[in-house]
């Protein structure tokens, strides 16, 4: 069972640091960000110490690359990004890894949106290319959730007519992603994923594509072991991402199938669970 957020602190029968940690890798929006989107003030210094102990830090986000490593910018050095759910990896602006979809699928994917919206859907597509995210839509609404995600965007007339390399397309639903837009995309779910990715998003990408694909790709590279990984998760997109680490953590208040996957539990984003994990795991 995993350790519930109380014990893990204070009183928990995990070994207070396993010195083998090499890799830490954590997702973003509901993990290590709080409920307003922002980052912890005190990850700064954890940083620092970390890279002073050869501990390599990766966010690993269905975010783009270009909001990722804004984000980041004053530590950004060496930093690997796992970006757009994993189909997107980059380290000092050279790709590692990526896993571009075929242009018939984008546009399928693309027709089915826009068949939603005919049929009184409130669901607006972005289309994720390696420069940029390219939509249709313009309303103030859905632009407003595209920037907190996607800095660099662009406003197109048809999204299947771009000259760049697709590595995803996210879907934004104003109701529920889980039970209304994800389930219109089942056509594409025998061959590619489907992965509900929060509340209102869910992606499409290739079947090979996800977080622990490219993090598993990450440690071959480096020659990091499962064991000396460290990972933090809080929703579907974050399954696989789990799997390829010993120390994973689903934060209180995930997606319950998320904390059955874990084999720990950490406090709550809003209580810089990340942080304190690993203050606590590695005697910070």
């Amino acid at each position: 069972m995993p350790a519930t957020p109380a014990t893990l602190l204070d009183a928990s029968p995990l070994p207070a640091g396993p010195s083998g940690i090499r890799l830490v890798v954590t997702d973003m929006d509901g993990t290590l960000l709080d409920d307003s989107k922002r980052i912890p003030d005190g990850l700064w210094p954890m940083l620092a110490e970390l890279r002073r102990r050869g501990v390599l830090f990766s966010p690993a986000s269905g975010r783009q690359y270009a909001t990722l490593h804004r984000q980041f910018a004053q530590v950004a050095e060496g930093m690997v990004f796992i970006a757009e759910n994993g189909t997107y990896v980059v380290r000092d602006g050279v790709e590692l890894s990526s896993d571009p979809l075929d242009a018939s699928v984008v546009a399928g994917v693309v027709r089915t949106v826009r068949r939603l919206v005919a049929g009184g859907a409130d669901v607006g597509a972005v289309v994720c290319g390696k420069r940029a995210a390219y939509v249709e839509r313009t309303d103030e609404a859905f632009l407003a959730e595209v920037r907190t995600y996607y800095v660099e965007h662009r406003i197109v007339e048809d999204v299947t007519a771009i000259d760049d390399d697709v590595i995803k397309v996210a879907l934004f639903d104003f109701g529920s992603a889980e039970q209304s837009t994800a389930p219109a995309l089942a056509e594409f779910a025998g061959t590619h994923q489907v992965v509900v990715s929060g509340e209102h998003w869910v992606d499409v990408m290739n079947r090979t594509a996800n977080k622990g694909t490219a993090l598993r790709g990450l440690q071959r590279a480096l020659g990091i072991t499962p064991a000396q990984t460290m990972v933090f998760g809080d929703y579907l997109n974050d399954l696989e991402m789990l799997d390829a680490a010993e120390w994973s953590f689903a934060m209180a208040g995930a997606h319950p199938e998320v904390i059955r996957r874990a084999r720990h539990l950490a406090p709550s984003n809003n209580d810089e669970g990340v942080l304190r994990t690993i203050a606590r795991m590695l005697g910070l």
